[in-house]
């Protein structure tokens, strides 16, 4: 299990991943749904139904960590092996802890995992979004990209900026 102690300045937070298990999916549905919201709505993509949905038929145990905070269900990531590559997936975490290093810290020890695989990782994220910045401090660069998504690729043992 990963763990970290993040220090914002304000206050000090312990993070920690685990494995997820069938009884996540809701949760990791529902803050997707927060999550995504506002960026979905601005493309004219935000449906309350199929934002959930989408999660609940491409949730995969076997791959999906849940991200805790304090002992508490914060967010999730996932990487899913799939065309020579690991696709992160499902990196989601709550409004509250955003903009704080929790999600650099989890998404930075999740990379170090995948260079030690010797894996390139590959995502896709939605046009305009500020997790784009996230990602290209760690070494992502844009592969292609279309007027919805963005798609972002990092070679094994990539730069960070």
């Amino acid at each position: 299990m990963d763990t970290g102690l993040i220090d914002d300045g304000a206050r000090t937070a312990d993070w920690t991943l685990r494995a997820a298990t069938p009884a996540d999916v809701e949760a990791v549905a529902e803050l997707r749904a927060v999550v995504l919201r506002a960026d979905l709505e601005r493309l004219g993509r935000y449906d309350e139904h199929h934002v959930r949905q989408r999660l609940r038929d491409h949730f995969s145990v076997d791959h999906t960590r849940v991200v805790l905070v304090d002992g508490a269900f914060a967010g999730s990531i996932a990487l899913r092996p799939r065309d020579g590559r690991e696709w992160l997936e499902h990196f989601y975490l709550a409004p509250r802890l955003q903009g704080r290093g929790v999600g650099t810290a989890v998404l930075a020890s999740e990379l170090r995992a995948a260079d030690a695989r010797g894996a390139t990782v590959a995502l896709q994220v939605l046009q305009g979004s500020p997790a784009r910045r996230l990602y290209e401090r760690h070494g992502f660069t844009v592969e292609t990209e279309d007027a919805i998504d963005v798609f972002m690729v990092r070679p094994a043992g990539g730069r960070v900026r």
